[in-house]
């Protein structure tokens, strides 16, 4: 499998180095060179194949060879063991829940799948490989129960200080062993720009066998189409086109359905749902790309102002606007929308959602209402506890919080307090080494 730089396509890596390396010397996002397409057999009977043989059949098309098919199916056994299930809440809206995973986040699918690969490509490697991560929520919590342990590789999570949730910011600071956290006294988009400008940086590079676990890693996207398709086959028997809206804070998630559409998945159309950082419905409006510094909201996740997967998104459509424009339409809400949402989809379905999930039911609801001939699924990408406070004080209810995240309250936070100033991030990790 051979991939290039979405800043130059003739800058080219095959997978392992892709990623072990995370992101292209010219700064550009890895994207696969060819995205063969799925048989269409296979999609015409999808229903009778698992989540584990669907991810099988996807990887082993992708990679082409890459790996021997005996080696993909112990990743995926290893990545790929909890459900993917659509709640149908009504008969034309259902819930993908992709938070029953260890750390009650759709990115449990990315990241487990990433440390079973890169565990796989590091095997036999003297020279411990190191993961830097930035993280608005989620991406963190799930890295790090991903990699707990795992021998040769450590975790450094670097998270915006009073922007994660308490329980999110628990997931990242007290399970020790190989992983730290890093307190950032500044936004998401700086804790991103520090990870990117590390892997550039040659002192660090000397020093470090560097890696990331954001979405920019393309061992993160692989992964996530696997629950489009298994969406998709659970979708396919009420025989409608079938719609996802996809709550989007650096578009790793929705990148991934394109994916899976780009392999035969036939997806009729994505909404790209987002709080009020809302860079990508106003480019699917107006076809300007203007990012701009994040603003906090309680859909923390997606406090994302210049999002890293936007070029992989351009690169799939050829930069055409029009294109992206007609496969996908942007919906943005205020946190009071948000709060509205969550009681209607209580009230209504007796059904809790987070912050994030509710605002991908609106999204979605509102497309309906003028799309009747459609189905369609939101992405819930975290279980309600980890917004205890929110949900609860919104709906008026208290929230059960699952035994695996409640064992985490009651430890203390480890975390080191950095600026948002490049120098003190590599003095830092220098001192470290």
């Amino acid at each position: 499998m051979i991939l290039y730089s979405t800043n130059n396509p003739n800058l080219k890596a095959d997978l392992k180095t892709a990623v072990l390396k995370s992101l292209a010397d010219d700064k550009g996002l890895y994207m696969p060179e060819i995205i063969p397409q799925l048989d269409p057999t296979f999609i015409d009977n999808i229903e009778q194949y698992s989540f584990q043989e669907i991810a099988f059949e996807v990887c082993h098309k992708l990679f082409q060879g890459f790996i021997p098919d005996e080696d993909i199916k112990d990743i995926i056994s290893k990545s790929i063991t909890f459900e993917a299930p659509v709640v149908m809440l009504d008969e034309k809206i259902g819930s993908l829940e992709l938070w029953h995973g260890p750390s009650l986040a759709f990115k449990d699918f990315g990241a487990r799948f990433m440390a079973a690969l890169m565990s796989y490509f590091h095997k036999g490697d003297t020279k411990k490989l190191t993961i830097l991560v930035a993280t608005s929520g989620d991406t963190g919590g799930a890295v790090a129960f991903g990699f707990l342990g795992v021998p040769g590789v450590e975790v450094i999570i670097l998270y915006p200080k009073g922007n994660v949730s308490l329980l999110q910011e628990k997931q990242l600071t007290t399970l020790g062993q190989n992983i730290s956290a890093i307190e950032v006294d500044g936004t998401f988009d700086d804790c991103q720009a520090l990870v990117k400008e590390a892997f550039l940086d040659d002192d660090l590079n000397a020093v470090y066998k560097l890696s990331s676990a954001n979405s920019i890693n393309i061992s993160r996207l692989i992964p996530q189409s696997f629950y489009y398709f298994e969406a998709y086959k659970q979708l396919k028997k009420y025989g409608k086109k079938v719609v996802f809206s996809v709550p989007s804070g650096n578009f790793g998630n929705l990148t991934a359905g394109l994916l899976a559409v780009k392999m035969g998945l036939p997806v009729h159309h994505f909404l790209a749902a987002t709080n009020i950082n809302k860079i990508v419905p106003d480019y699917l409006t107006s076809g300007q790309y203007q990012p701009l510094p994040s603003i906090p909201t309680i859909s923390n996740a997606m406090d994302v102002g210049n999002p890293s997967n936007f070029a992989r998104m351009l690169d799939l459509f050829g930069k055409d606007w029009s294109a992206m424009a007609s496969k996908i339409s942007g919906y943005y809400y205020t946190d009071e929308e948000t709060r509205e949402e969550m009681k209607l989809i209580f009230d209504t379905n007796k059904y809790v959602s987070d912050p994030h999930g509710a605002i991908g039911h609106r999204a979605l609801r509102t497309y309906l209402q003028d799309h009747p001939d459609c189905v369609g699924a939101f992405l819930e990408t975290a279980h309600p506890a980890k917004f205890e406070d929110v949900v609860s004080d919104t709906l008026g209810i208290p929230v059960e919080i699952p035994e695996r995240l409640a064992i985490l309250a009651s430890r203390d936070k480890v975390a080191t307090q950095l600026s948002p100033i490049y120098a003190d991030f590599k003095k830092y990790l220098l001192e470290r080494s």
